[in-house]
């Protein structure tokens, strides 16, 4: 059995969500606020009575969709319809009267994160945020802005791996640098090699890696960076009022990602300190991890769903911080306009160099 959940303001009975400006529980009835540990108090305590509905849904009801991947079946304690979810749905909504609701079972016991970073935009943000995003592109479509709609908009925790570790490196790099000069009859050219080393360690903390393969690790990456200083110990009323999933990919699955990701890092860190040669070649990379631990949380991001001419566009928004990123169409016209200028332009800063040279 699992338990579906709901939280219920104890004024006026209507459901409460996390309120991302408030930071707290508020009821968009009578706009009551609570703050989230005392919802949890009444949670640990049982005192359903004051802020939790609970439900019982049999998660042996399972039932699958035309792709053959497993549905799990709930019933609303408000309206009492039927709320049809894959497996690993943490937190959603009743399709038929709107209320949050919870999936305890898939973020306690083993399964509950060690962390979350609360939303701290809203869906208006997210919304202005695509507007500001379109604001400077000069290859986007005539009308792109105002005929194309926001089909849906939904904040989501994704669930991550936070690794910490420390890289021991050893690096190898074959340099040059090179001089010209000249006298009235020659043009030379001397080139020195270096051979260069570099050797040292360097500390990660909470690399994260996205444990779920409905979110494309491009999008989650390129949303970056998360402020992990305002997580707080993960409660499920954060949840409440947003969608979440449970992680789908472990944390020993994400290992080489994550080792990759470090390696990366390490090496762009101490690349970044081979200064003052005319090139510089990497020749042998030897870094060896240590001390690893790994850590479960909830990220903050924003997804809006958009239709033009028939074509679907996805935008994501960082929860916290309003990083925004995007795939926007490119007027094919207005680009060879842009190419053709790009072009004379340099056409006409090379003949004017060459002029010159004369």
């Amino acid at each position: 059995m699992s338990e579906l959940l709901e939280y219920k303001c104890p004024n006026c009975g209507g459901s409460i969500n996390f309120d991302s400006k408030s930071q707290q529980m508020k009821c968009p009835y009578c706009d009551s606020e609570f703050d989230v540990a005392a919802v949890m108090d009444s949670e640990t305590d049982k005192v359903g009575e004051d802020y939790i509905d609970w439900v019982q849904s049999d998660s042996e009801n399972i039932k699958t969709d035309e792709n053959g991947d497993e549905l799990v079946t709930y019933i609303c304690n408000s309206c009492g319809g039927e709320i049809v979810c894959d497996k690993t749905t943490a937190a959603s909504s009743c399709p038929f009267c709107g209320n949050p609701v919870v999936m305890s079972g898939n973020v306690s016991g083993i399964l509950k994160p060690d962390i979350v970073l609360p939303f701290r935009l809203d869906k208006e943000a997210a919304k202005q945020a695509l507007m500001n995003f379109y604001n400077g592109k000069k290859l986007l479509p005539d009308f792109f802005s105002d005929e194309n709609y926001i089909d849906e908009i939904k904040g989501i925790y994704v669930p991550v791996w936070l690794y910490s570790c420390t890289a021991d490196a050893d690096l190898r790099y074959h340099a040059t640098r090179t001089n010209f000069w000249s006298d009235a009859r020659y043009n030379y050219t001397e080139t020195t090699h270096y051979r260069i080393v570099r050797a040292g360690n360097l500390s990660f903390s909470r690399v994260p890696v996205d444990g779920s393969t409905k979110m494309p690790d491009e999008i989650m990456e390129s949303i970056e960076p998360f402020d992990y200083s305002t997580g707080v110990d993960f409660k499920t009323a954060y949840l409440s009022g947003f969608f979440a999933d449970k992680y789908d990919v472990s944390a020993v699955d994400c290992e080489m990602r994550a080792n990759q990701r470090i390696k990366n890092s390490t090496e762009a860190a101490f690349a970044s300190t081979v200064l003052g040669y005319t090139t510089v070649v990497p020749e042998a990379s030897s870094i060896k991890i240590r001390g690893g631990e790994v850590k479960y949380a909830m990220l903050p991001v924003w997804i809006l769903t958009t239709t033009w001419h028939g074509e679907k566009y996805t935008f994501a928004m960082n929860g916290q911080s309003g990083k925004f990123v995007g795939n926007l169409p490119v007027d094919k016209g207005k680009y060879w306009k842009y190419f053709a200028l790009i072009a004379s332009i340099s056409a006409a800063a090379a003949f004017a160099v060459s002029c010159l040279l004369l």
